[in-house]
């Protein structure tokens, strides 16, 4: 059976327990049609990027599930319908991760390579080296 991730977004004016019936609907709503969810992740109330129908922020919730193509179907339909739905999206996966969201995961679980950042520009003193020389360069125009 194809492998599927869901991430919809609710009002920010729904309470967090209409969120979790919402997110209980569309579970039975793939159940019923022969899938099932793998995976509930709900990451909050955040902040979005620009308004969409006047809200600020929104609950997002993320599925991880194991489904018929007419079974997700009927869960999108039905977050269309919905007016408390702003936004989702269902992408076809290869496989389900098993871990915890990059968004669930602590700042300090996350990779090295994301805190890495000894290599970027200095605007006052021109690029940084790591062996600590060159942080004293001739600012350009003679200025120094």
């Amino acid at each position: 059976m194809p492998l599927y991730e869901s991430v919809f977004i609710a009002r920010q004016d729904v309470s967090t327990t209409q969120v979790e019936t919402l997110t209980e609907n569309f579970a039975t709503i793939v159940k019923d049609r022969g899938g099932e969810v793998k995976k509930r992740e709900y990451w909050g109330l955040r902040n979005l990027t620009y308004r969409i129908k006047k809200n600020r922020k929104g609950h997002y919730v993320l599925l991880n599930i194991e489904a018929p193509p007419a079974a997700v179907l009927e869960m999108e339909r039905t977050m269309r319908l919905s007016e408390d739905i702003l936004r989702y999206l269902t992408v076809r996966v290869d496989e389900l991760e098993e871990a915890p969201s990059a968004m669930m995961q602590r700042r300090d679980e996350r990779s090295d390579r994301d805190r890495d950042r000894g290599d970027r520009f200095d605007r006052d003193r021109g690029p940084r080296r790591r062996d600590g020389e060159g942080g004293d360069m001739a600012r350009p125009g003679g200025a120094a």
